[in-house]
């Protein structure tokens, strides 16, 4: 599935998407979670991505943790990912993050 996505969706055309009120049906979940972080919503962002395997979802799940304020859990969730924690801001980050899954 994020292959499809990478295949007709960049980083742009997302923060268009995160720019609008309603919920983008087509979105796969990792990037759904993204799209509520970036709407301040970080309780359903959290709620979707923690119950998704796989590297990408860890690497969300740690940013999210890291933002929550949470080093631990966020240090657990980046080694689960293959990350390293970064000393970066959030939005930085939340950029990096989808550019990366975008194959940008």
């Amino acid at each position: 599935m994020m292959q499809q996505l990478r295949d007709y969706m960049n980083f742009q055309n997302f923060k268009i998407l995160c720019e609008q009120k309603d919920v983008p049906e087509a979105l796969n979940p990792v990037f759904l979670a993204l799209w509520y972080d970036y709407r301040n919503n970080w309780d359903v962002a959290h709620s979707i991505v923690q119950n998704i395997p796989g590297l990408e979802a860890s690497w969300v799940h740690a940013y999210l943790h890291r933002k929550e304020g949470d080093e631990a859990n966020a240090s657990y969730w980046y080694s689960r990912a293959g990350k390293t924690k970064p000393g970066i801001d959030f939005k930085e980050e939340w950029e990096i993050i989808c550019r990366s899954l975008l194959g940008e």
